[in-house]
């Protein structure tokens, strides 16, 4: 079988494309950061002009076409990610080495590769070939266009050794979709469906959520307290302890443990106010409920969750190898669990780097 280590990143690729044949453009440094920010969550602190937008989240959708899943987030970032054949990954024989193309929103729209191993010894990418004609290593927007038109990606390292191949079916039309979903078909800046007219694509502005910072003491839950939980959670995974965090404001959040599985540890949420205890209330579907999955507790849940420096984290696996599912960020607000960022993959074939589905501008105090 796949090994199940974590997923390493080992190549990070950004250029810009805006207007003209890809090649041409310059090269930015390899740093995801080189041509716009990836994650607003470490940006500096938010303007304090900048307020809550409370806006009720929707996550994008993820379509597959041929061996390549693809998705957008609310800001129009967009991924596609390549799908390694479930024959090889179930006997152990599929290639440790998958790839993930992102693109930026707006008339440049930036485009970035990154490269993930299973392994932490992998040699180092050192270029690539589309059907053997070599693309250099920089050159993300260049590599784009080319699998457009290929049927087999090759990653090379630094001796020219294959270190795996990659299907390109269904990469053209992964995208095309995201040309579509972005607005520059028919623009000089598309990837596929280029044509004449000069790039207006648009850069959706994220939506802003105000958190309130954690403080204070946990509570420390009596024996009656539990027994209450257990019953109004309807479950009780066996072996496993409450955890109690503090929120601010007096209150504390209570990570209950409710079933587990080879995998996933489901635990329902609730939140004690001195001696008044009341389910945890979200403003998005979570954990296994944002699966379409019954979480088999009335409350509210999250998977193999955790509560650190503020954020509330589910991590619902479709399977052991953690190669589908969905991963889930919650803030705080005084009143509830706000989404702050999603990312998923439907299908279970050996790609562990998420696509990014939703985001959010979180303000902190």
């Amino acid at each position: 079988m796949m090994r199940h280590s974590a997923l390493l990143p080992v190549s990070i690729i950004a250029t810009a494309m805006a207007g003209c044949s890809p090649p041409s453009q310059p090269t930015a440094p390899e740093t995801r950061n080189a041509a716009a920010p990836t994650e607003t969550r470490e940006t500096p602190a938010t303007p304090k002009t900048v307020t809550d937008t409370h806006l009720k989240p929707t996550p994008g959708g993820l379509k597959t076409f041929g061996d390549w899943a693809v998705g957008c987030d609310n800001g129009l970032r967009c991924t596609l990610a390549a799908l390694l054949p479930e024959a090889g990954i179930a006997t152990g024989k599929g290639s440790p080495i998958t790839l993930n193309i992102t693109r930026e929103p707006g008339p440049a729209g930036a485009v970035s590769v990154k490269i993930a191993t299973d392994n932490a010894h992998a040699a180092q990418p050192a270029g690539f070939a589309v059907d053997g004609k070599p693309t250099a290593v920089r050159d993300a927007a260049g590599l784009a266009a080319a699998m457009a038109n290929g049927t087999t990606l090759t990653v090379r390292g630094a001796d020219n050794r294959t270190l795996a191949t990659l299907s390109l079916k269904g990469a053209a039309a992964a995208l095309r979709y995201i040309d579509a979903q972005q607005g520059r078909v028919g623009s000089t800046a598309a990837i596929v469906a280029k044509g004449p007219a000069p790039s207006r694509a648009p850069t959706p502005p994220l939506p802003a959520i105000a958190t309130i910072a954690p403080s204070g003491t946990a509570a420390k839950l009596t024996a009656a307290q539990i027994a209450t939980l257990r019953k109004r959670a309807t479950c009780s995974a066996e072996g496993f302890t409450p955890e109690t965090h503090a929120l601010g404001g007096g209150k504390s959040l209570v990570i209950f443990p409710c079933s587990t599985g080879a995998y996933n540890l489901i635990s329902a949420l609730f939140i004690v106010d001195g001696a008044v205890i009341t389910p945890a209330q979200f403003d998005a579907p979570a954990g296994f409920e944002a699966t379409g999955a019954d979480s088999g507790t009335p409350v509210k849940s999250v998977i193999n969750g955790a509560f650190e420096n503020g954020v509330l984290t589910s991590d619902a696996k479709g399977r052991g190898l953690g190669d589908c599912g969905v991963h889930q960020r919650f803030v705080w607000d005084g009143k509830r669990f706000r989404l702050s960022e999603q990312s998923a993959m439907r299908e279970c074939r050996g790609n562990a780097d998420f696509i990014t589905t939703w985001r959010a501008r979180v303000i902190r105090p």
